[in-house]
């Protein structure tokens, strides 16, 4: 848990050599596939505490580092992470926030590092939160409950006789005889509790474990052949290291055995959990090897290993990760190799903006003295772009280029696209001086469909001017389909009638024709072109479908085309269809007359 105040200093640099694993395979001779750290790409996260459920997936609960970074008051949420094979993780969401605490803090934030346990088909969060304003002497442990592991957690209340400023970092364990213990601490105190029945309470006294060396925070107790291990992060002056302690006990007296984990890169905290999964034993840790920014955390894990007399060899930290053990399945989280060595040759619709378009307004303290956008170093600045066009909607490539003499700047981006709400982080490298326009940095985000998307990129941390930002697409591949109004999946009544393979008599008040099983594709907008003849000077048909969430339909004008069978007529309308091949178009008469021979569909994804 973030406990220390850290500079606000982000290189941008990434790592650049990072072995890449292939897909797993039953096979020997096969390659195995690595998870890559670190694991957790899609929002920063630390403190990962892991847990393997009766389910057989394991699950890692972590604390969210909100971006951008004013350090570990802001953090307010708790996200929960699952795998079945170690490699592909899935975000599975948020859980609980600040928002959800009725007695809590009133201004919110330090939720600050989670642990969670099972008993009796309920599931428990614990979590450390202050009831106060004074936060650093109203500390309590939280508890929420639920029937799932992932979701639907609810504020139960919290546990009572632990003290108020020295006891964070819950963290449950549940011995051999089906017991359950808590064990936290903070600022050199270390304590540990049987709990209730009710796992809610504590059944018996507070024990304070003098003996640890160096003690901070971050306490994890686990069992293996009848020893019970404490590892726990010390105050090791040039950033934590993680310590264990063994007992046969599990209230100890403990026997310090050392450090297994160094400090971890970019970050002064350390924070960890070991767990057993499917045969191996692994350390889930946090660093800052995205952001370079101790409070821009993300969580990463390596296996771990024992000696044979029971203590555990340190921790090698890797860039690669650990491998598969099992195959491959759907993830959500983007591994970090990928990341870094993003390929984007495929987003070759471009389009520039420069910082003097009518599309792009500024704020918050930045400013424009001329074409370029500066000063966003000033925290609250922005640059924001209207009206930007996403296609058929999912991954865009943002580009911004740039000139910058710090050694290291941020930029927070927003997207319409984004449902998470939690924006996308801009690493932008220094250039060597505030007139080196020679920077160019990108960001894949994602864009709803159309051309009413906005992008915001919003400055405070670093300093950087912006020349210009670029948004890339892939170019949409056209589909086109052609509906005759003779097939099998053509209906239509009030009036209208089908003659030769056309439908007539759309100018009856009522009349209309409908068509199913339409292809959406992946959803969003399409055209319909509807072929025609018609010998009035002009008709009026309102076309209603699957994806138009307004139900309010869709207007178009069909002009004459000089006679009743004179077929040149067309006409297109976009719409909105949903994704798969089960959308209805309707196509109401009514206001003049037009015969339809064919119905065009066009997909542009």
């Amino acid at each position: 848990m973030k406990k220390k105040v850290m500079n606000l200093f982000l290189s941008g640099v990434m790592l650049l050599s990072i072995l890449v694993g292939f897909r797993y395979s039953s096979s020997a001779a096969d390659p195995v596939v690595k998870s890559g750290n670190p694991i957790f790409t899609s929002i920063f996260t630390a403190d990962p505490s892991a847990h393997v459920w009766n389910d057989g997936r394991i699950y890692v609960y972590a604390s969210h580092d909100i971006f951008p970074s004013r350090g570990s008051d802001l953090m307010d949420k708790y996200h929960v992470f699952s795998s079945d094979n170690m490699v592909d993780w899935v975000d599975e969401g948020q859980i609980l926030s600040a928002a959800d605490v009725s007695w809590g803090r009133p201004e919110g934030g330090f939720m600050w590092a989670p642990d969670a346990a099972y008993k009796d088909g309920t599931y428990y969060l614990y979590f450390p939160h202050p009831s106060g304003t004074d936060w650093n002497n109203t500390w309590k442990i939280g508890v929420a409950t639920s029937n799932k592991p992932a979701s639907d957690f609810t504020v139960q209340g919290y546990i009572n006789g632990l003290p108020g400023s020295s006891f964070i970092d819950p963290a449950v364990f549940k011995d051999d005889d089906g017991s359950y213990y808590l064990y936290g601490g903070g600022g050199g105190n270390s304590y540990g509790a049987k709990l209730g029945s009710n796992m809610m309470s504590l059944d018996g006294p507070l024990k304070q474990f003098t003996e640890l060396y160096d003690f901070h925070e971050a306490s994890w107790v686990f069992k293996r052949n009848g020893i019970y291990y404490l590892m726990y992060s010390d105050n090791n002056p040039s950033g934590n290291q993680m310590r264990y302690a063994t007992s046969s006990n599990p209230l100890g007296p403990w026997t310090n055995r050392g450090v297994i984990l160094d400090p971890v890169k970019n970050s002064g905290t350390s924070h960890g959990s070991i767990v057993e999964y499917k045969g191996n034993w692994y350390m889930f840790y946090h660093n800052a090897e995205i952001s370079s920014n101790g409070t821009l955390r993300s969580v990463c894990v390596d296996q771990l290993y024992f000696n044979a007399d029971g203590t555990i060899k340190k921790v090698v930290q890797t860039t690669d990760g650990v491998p598969a053990v099992g195959p491959r399945s759907h993830a959500t989280e983007t591994k970090y190799y990928d990341l870094v060595n993003q390929n984007y040759s495929e987003y070759t619709q471009k389009t520039d903006y420069a910082m003097t378009a009518s599309n792009v307004t500024i704020g918050g303290g930045a400013t424009r003295p001329g074409s370029n956008v500066e000063n966003m170093h000033t925290s609250g600045s922005y640059i924001q772009l209207s009206g930007i066009n996403g296609g058929a909607g999912g991954k865009a490539l943002v580009t911004v280029n740039y000139a910058s003499g710090d050694a290291g700047t941020a930029f927070k981006v927003d997207a319409s696209g984004d449902t998470s709400g939690d924006g996308y982080f801009l690493a932008l490298p220094g250039t060597g001086g505030w007139g080196n326009y020679t920077g160019k940095t990108s960001r894949l985000i994602d864009l709803n469909p159309g051309t009413a998307n906005t992008i915001k990129l919003s400055g405070g941390m670093g300093g950087a001017n912006v020349s210009s930002v670029s948004v890339s697409l892939k170019p949409q591949t056209v589909t086109q389909t052609e509906y005759p109004m003779s097939g099998s999946n053509v209906t239509f009544g009030g009036g209208a009638t089908r003659s030769g393979g056309n439908i007539e008599n759309l100018h009856i008040a009522g009349s209309y024709f409908q068509l199913t099983g339409v292809n959406g594709g992946t959803g969003g907008q399409a055209s319909v072109t509807l072929v025609y003849a018609s010998a009035d000077t002009s008709t009026t048909f309102k076309i209603n479908t699957s994806g138009d969430t307004t139900g309010n339909g869709y207007t178009v004008t069909l002009p004459g085309t000089g006679g009743w069978n004179t077929y040149t007529g067309q006409v297109t309308r976009l719409v909105n269809l949903n994704a798969g091949a089960n959308n209805t178009i309707k196509v109401n008469g009514g206001l003049g007359g037009a015969n339809v021979s064919r119905v065009i569909v066009k997909l542009n994804q």
